[in-house]
């Protein structure tokens, strides 16, 4: 039987699909990239925040369309399924069966059983109002990681160091959805970074809802710096990053690891969401503007030419005219490297739904532009200044006219950050250019890319 996936919303999630397409190929079911190739479909979803809700419902209509062809199952997992299992059931009878996260352990189980006796287990749902009733998810054992397949390309693998979120925001669904935050053992993540290696894959992007807490449960204390330092001598691996680093969690071990290690990106990303202190305060963020001021200037001190990336929210309950020019003005005098912006979406069941004085959404979309439009003047001043640089670039691919390769330095994240366009010259051979290291020349810039010619 052919199986096609469709992986919604995060990285993290992107993990959870690779998992279960290894349980599938493993147990000899064949990976089609066309849906109306498919037998089985399946859809892992994201419930984070309105859109990407509204994006998994449409997605999961559109698959079920295809049980009018040659699909015989479709199967919804993932966030939204873990969020809302019994609306869901209710209102998609086109779905054959529904996978919540806490059922991850027993994945394939669920599936075979659909498969082989052609029935939807109708599981009882547990529901809560309260994080602290909410148990840690399991996580997918061991074997399950090795046998993930990556699907982000011949390059780059994200490896999942933790599951779950502690840090309760008031805004934020995830602790609902995923629980509190749960390591894995060292040991387990060491010996998956050693099988992508073998697989060819030259950078690892370190994730979890929060890196900065990895260990806190089972060692006692972070042992991030510590894990990017073992990842670092894994043979094959050249480049290391970390994403979604919380400040109050960066450590000056952790900011010394990024100075001295040559495998570790220069790369801080750190969502800090607000800088106005009564609007951290109502989010329940556990800095204040002086922590967060105070932690960038340690980092940019200690760290030559490192990059900062940040992601905040605008048009909290409550943010005032006030507020939000701080926001602003902080953006500004600050000049992260990259930032990424949302609209607040209020989401059901959190605290913050609840707060009195919600913004108007086009009070919110203003709000919006005016951050962006500042970032954009940032962003071309920061890469301008990059012209007449070197930099080692990863190429990764090539425009569809030929005219360019395209690749990534190691401060630019995938499907995230900018790219490098690379002019072709004539005497540039492609299959020894492409996967693989060439030492760059910046020569122009554009408002988030840059453009470069290989250096001999």
């Amino acid at each position: 039987m052919n199986v096609g996936f469709i992986s919604l919303g995060c990285s993290k999630n992107l993990i959870d699909t690779e998992v279960a397409i290894g349980l599938f190929k493993e147990n000899h079911y064949k990976i089609v990239n066309k849906p109306e190739d498919a037998d089985i479909l399946v859809v892992n979803t994201c419930g984070f925040i309105e859109s990407a809700k509204e994006e998994a419902i449409n997605t999961i209509l559109e698959m079920a369309e295809y049980k009018k062809q040659r699909c015989k199952y479709l199967i919804a997992m993932g966030c939204l399924v873990q969020r809302y299992y019994d609306d869901l059931v209710k209102a998609l009878p086109e779905v054959d069966l529904f996978i919540k996260i806490d059922e991850y352990n027993k994945l394939w189980e669920k599936i075979e059983d659909l498969i082989k006796r052609d029935i939807v287990e109708k599981a009882k749902t547990k529901t809560s109002t309260k994080i602290s009733e909410i148990r840690p998810l399991p996580m997918p054992t061991y074997d399950e990681f090795l046998n993930r397949v990556v699907t982000t390309g011949k390059n780059y693998a994200y490896l999942k160091i933790g599951e779950g979120c502690s840090n309760k925001c008031t805004y934020c669904a995830i602790p609902y959805i995923r629980g509190p935050f749960v390591s894995r053992k060292m040991e387990d993540i060491l010996d998956e970074a050693e099988m992508l290696a073998k697989k060819g894959i030259k950078e690892l992007i370190v994730i979890a809802q929060d890196t900065t807490k990895y260990g806190v449960d089972i060692y006692g204390e972070s042992k991030l710096a510590e894990l990017l330092e073992k990842i670092s001598k894994v043979k094959g691996i050249e480049w290391i990053r970390f994403l979604y680093s919380y400040p109050e969690g960066i450590t000056d071990k952790l900011i010394n690891v990024v100075a001295t290690n040559g495998k570790i990106a220069k790369y801080f990303d750190i969502p800090i969401q607000h800088i106005s202190n009564p609007i951290l305060k109502k989010m329940n963020r556990r800095t204040s503007k002086e922590d967060v001021t105070k932690i960038i200037e340690k980092i940019r001190k200690e760290v030559p030419d490192v990059t900062l990336r940040t992601s905040l929210i605008v048009g909290f309950p409550g943010e005032t005219k006030e507020n939000f020019e701080e926001l602003l003005e902080f953006v500004k005098n600050t000049k992260f490297d990259k930032l990424g912006t949302f609209m607040y979406s209020k989401e059901e069941g959190t605290p913050a739904a609840k707060l009195p004085d919600q913004i108007h959404g086009n009070t919110k979309k203003a709000r919006y532009n005016k951050i962006m439009e500042a970032q954009q003047e940032i962003s071309k001043e920061i890469l301008t200044n990059k012209i007449g640089k070197n930099y080692k670039v990863l190429v990764e691919d090539m425009s569809f006219d030929g005219k360019y390769f395209i690749g990534r330095t190691m401060q630019d994240v995938p499907e995230e950050d900018g790219l490098v366009y690379i002019k072709n010259n004539k005497d540039l051979d492609e299959n020894t250019i492409l996967n693989n290291f060439v030492n760059c020349k910046i020569i122009e810039v554009s408002n988030y890319d840059l453009i470069g010619e290989i250096q001999k």
